[in-house]
């Protein structure tokens, strides 16, 4: 589901992706090599290729199953993006980097460490994209851009969640109306219609912050996440500790994401996140999701690119550069400027 504009009409239309490197997105490291250890990790740069194409073909050079090569996120393939993977190699022994020929990949970091990599285990991801045949007033798309960097924007699941066309929540609606009868799925593409469902919920909760105004600055009974971490607190009395905390992008206010057990807000917050869900579609995807044993979760509604900068390359291409933190879209930025239009057809990054 689309999430509406939180700033009014849009103040641009623009073409990205009409070459990989218009779109780069680089990996912020979560942590420091150990130096030794079972696993030996790989910093890459890669251009055209997809996250699991590349780790199948790390698995194919250092001999070893696929399970044992690990990634903290998923990248696209329509971009040059740069990200680490980790082989598991006992007997630390590295394979000879020159028997790697791969068009489109190159190895720029090797080192050891002690352990896996895991899905997540990054701080964020930086960002470098190019939107050309850019149409709209300069002075009203900078105006937005501060905008956007003072107040942040809506936290919303990029479409790449939902698949092409959004087909992933019509699936994970099927899959949950075959339950019992017998058909098996296999644990990746069940895992990744779950997140579908679950996006899809948090994306319909966030459009009714968004039309209500409260997306950025809480409600009665709202549950808070910290900044930089899953944690969260709250309901607790407004006063001013909170909105200095606010204010001061310490927390933020949150939405479902759906599972067993009761939602932890309460008052307006709660009313608002059932009335949002009560449709038909939204009634069968949460009970989908509790009998598939989900425990109920939250994620921030709004997120503030870091170090947000722009330049224009000519009248008619801007350069934007930003970092956002882990789980995040680089197209829900993109959504609160205009309509951009990806050349390759496919969904933007987040990780």
């Amino acid at each position: 589901m689309s999430v509406p504009s939180a700033f009014g009409a849009p103040v641009l239309a623009a073409r990205i992706r009409g070459a990989p490197e218009d779109f780069r997105v680089e990996e912020l490291p979560a942590f420091e090599p150990s130096g030794s250890g079972e696993h030996l990790l790989l910093e890459v740069e890669k251009r055209g290729l997809n996250t699991a194409f590349v780790a199948a073909r790390l698995a194919r050079w250092a001999g070893i199953p696929e399970a044992g090569v690990g990634h903290a996120g998923l990248k696209d393939r329509h971009a040059v993006t740069r990200q680490r993977f980790s082989l598991h190699l006992p007997k630390k022994q590295a394979p000879d980097l020159d028997a790697l020929q791969v068009e489109g990949l190159r190895v720029l970091e090797v080192a050891w460490h002690g352990r896996k990599l895991q899905r997540g285990a990054l701080a964020g991801n930086r960002f470098e994209l190019v939107l050309r045949e850019v149409a709209g007033d300069r002075a009203a798309i900078e105006e937005r851009l501060a905008r956007i960097a003072t107040r942040g924007v809506p936290n919303a699941f990029g479409e790449q969640r939902f698949g092409h066309g959004g087909g992933n929540v019509g699936k994970a609606l099927a899959m949950f109306a075959q339950e019992g009868r017998g058909r098996r799925m296999g644990r990746n593409q069940r895992a990744m219609l779950l997140s579908a469902a679950r996006s899809a919920l948090f994306n319909q909760v966030l459009a009714a912050r968004v039309a209500d105004g409260s997306w950025d600055r809480g409600l009665e009974g709202e549950v808070w996440m910290l900044a930089g971490s899953r944690s969260v607190f709250g309901p607790e009395p407004w006063g001013e500790a909170l909105a200095a905390r606010l204010a001061a992008f310490d927390i933020h206010p949150s939405g479902p994401l759906w599972g067993r057990g009761e939602l932890r807000s309460q008052g307006a917050c709660r009313a608002l996140e059932l009335a949002a869900l009560a449709d038909a579609e939204a009634l069968a995807l949460r009970e989908g999701l509790e009998r598939a044993g989900l425990a109920q979760e939250r994620r921030a509604l709004r997120v503030r690119p870091a170090g947000l900068a722009w330049e224009w390359l000519d009248a008619a291409t801007l350069r934007l550069a930003f970092a956002l933190p882990p789980g995040s879209y680089a197209t829900a930025v993109l959504a609160q400027l205009g309509e951009v239009t990806d050349a390759a057809g496919v969904a933007g990054a987040g990780a």
